[in-house]
């Protein structure tokens, strides 16, 4: 039998097409004593295709908490007794957060709301979040707001947004044991307009919420149909007072496993280490992913848990000489 990282070395590393359902799921299968070989297939594959540098980005959330819906892996649904309260930035605080992300070098700051969609007062924040940024920083913005109407992913386009987050969280048969308030349609349908309006789409998800390794194999190939220019990979951190708070940590060689998986079944994307990753897996586990296909990063503090100080991951960037990525308008 042909060994699956040969195939994905011709397949993916030469010719940079994207492993399938099934070829992802044998990656995803591999005994532990060759997960190394499988991250360093990924690190070739990933600076082949889209080269040494790493793009930072900052998140900030404009609206913390009270969300209606029921993700069971937030603390910030207001279904939950978890302590996440309710809190609104005011502009000012958006425009300073933004200035503190622009000084670690990031490229790109993100505005985030726990909303199941934005309402009036929540666009006519952003939209003067957006105005007062871009007059005071030079730095590309995002939004994660949810799902979206036509109307509302028309107005974000022309305010200048440069992308869109909105993750699809796992595959779409294990999505309604984590929702079950909106579906996992709903959520790409706002993806698939925001596409279509011409704005760069951020789409992930999270590993470790009870879904089998076929499911991830499931959901790597929903990624690549989709086509996402980035696909920020967390990994669940359970959090107090929600359905997943007892669930198990995701394990380091399970994590890093994931990780080349899905830069073998993405070979063009930028993949980003997003929440979790702490952890999962620590400051060894954190090198081995960059050095495992990963080519992006979110520095510092993360919605409702804490993050590596920026200065560490910078750091480490800098010892494995890879370079952040410049500021452009047009990536």
């Amino acid at each position: 039998m042909t060994d699956i990282l040969d195939i994905a070395r011709r397949q993916v590393l030469d010719e940079g097409r994207g492993l399938d359902e099934a070829q992802t799921l044998a990656v995803l299968t591999l005994p532990d004593d060759r997960v190394q070989d499988a991250l360093a297939l990924a690190h070739e594959v990933r600076m082949r295709w889209c080269g040494p540098e790493v793009e930072v980005e900052g998140i900030v959330s404009l609206k913390t908490g009270g969300c209606p819906e029921d993700c069971h892996f937030c603390s910030q649904s207001g279904q939950f007794t978890s302590p996440v309260r309710s809190v609104w930035l005011n502009i000012p605080e958006l425009v300073e957060a933004a200035r503190e992300t622009a000084r670690t070098g990031a490229t790109e700051f993100c505005i985030v709301a726990a909303v199941r969609g934005p309402d009036e007062r929540l666009m006519s924040q952003v939209r003067d979040g957006v105005k007062a940024i871009n007059d005071a920083v030079e730095i590309n913005i995002a939004c994660s707001l949810g799902m979206l109407t036509q109307d509302q992913v028309d107005e974000l386009a022309a305010m200048g947004v440069h992308r869109y987050n909105h993750n699809l969280e796992t595959a779409r048969s294990h999505f309604p044991q984590v929702v079950t308030t909106h579906t996992w349609e709903e959520r790409w349908d706002t993806l698939r307009r925001v596409k279509e309006a011409g704005m760069e789409v951020c789409c992930g998800g999270i590993v470790g919420m009870g879904e089998t390794v076929a499911q991830r194999a499931e959901f790597a190939a929903q990624l690549a149909a989709l086509d996402p220019d980035e696909v920020p990979l967390n990994f669940l951190a359970p959090r107090p007072g929600t359905p997943f708070a007892d669930r198990p940590v995701v394990e380091g060689a399970e994590a890093l496993r994931t990780i080349a998986a899905f830069r073998l079944a993405l070979p063009r994307t930028i993949l980003r280490y997003a929440g979790g990753r702490e952890v999962t897996l620590g400051d060894l586990g954190t090198r081995d992913g960059m050095l495992g296909g990963v080519n992006a990063i979110i520095v510092g503090n993360y919605l409702t848990t804490l993050g590596r100080p920026a200065e560490r991951d910078l750091e480490l960037l800098t010892e494995l000489r890879m370079p952040i990525k410049a500021l452009s308008k047009t990536l």
